[in-house]
């Protein structure tokens, strides 16, 4: 069977998605595999949601924000950051493996970075193998 990771992605809009978006006017090559989500701010991210694509089937999580210091909600980078340091010990208490989720800064003008990341994520989640500790089965 040729699996294939299911890894999604949560992006600032005024950040990350546009360096996404500038890696595809770019046609800079990233795996497929990565769902983009567009959010106001990666501050809006709760434990909740990630936990919900978790246990819907997603491989990965991947939460990107604004760098320090450029929220165009002033700190909600630094609140999504303090967020996922706690989540991953809640994952770790769950059997899931804290490399499953990932918290990176890209800024709009950083497309190059966005598919670096993105081929990063994805491989090490292909290591990872499928998600099977935390997923609900229909």
């Amino acid at each position: 069977m040729n699996w294939e990771p299911k890894i999604i992605a949560f992006l600032c809009n005024w950040c990350s998605y546009a360096g996404a978006d500038l890696a595809g006017v770019s046609r800079l090559q990233y795996p497929p595999n990565i769902r983009i989500i567009k959010v106001p701010c990666s501050g809006r991210i709760s434990p909740n949601i990630i936990l919900d694509a978790f246990l819907k089937g997603a491989d990965g999580v991947w939460v990107s924000g604004c760098h320090p210091g450029d929220c165009h909600y002033i700190s909600g980078n630094l609140y999504a950051r303090r967020r996922l340091v706690l989540f991953e010990r809640l994952m770790e208490f769950v059997g899931l493996e804290p490399g499953r989720l990932e918290f990176s800064w890209i800024s709009a003008s950083e497309g190059e970075q966005f598919a670096a990341k993105a081929k990063e994520v994805t491989e090490r989640i292909r290591v990872l193998g499928p998600n099977t500790r935390l997923r609900k089965v229909f």
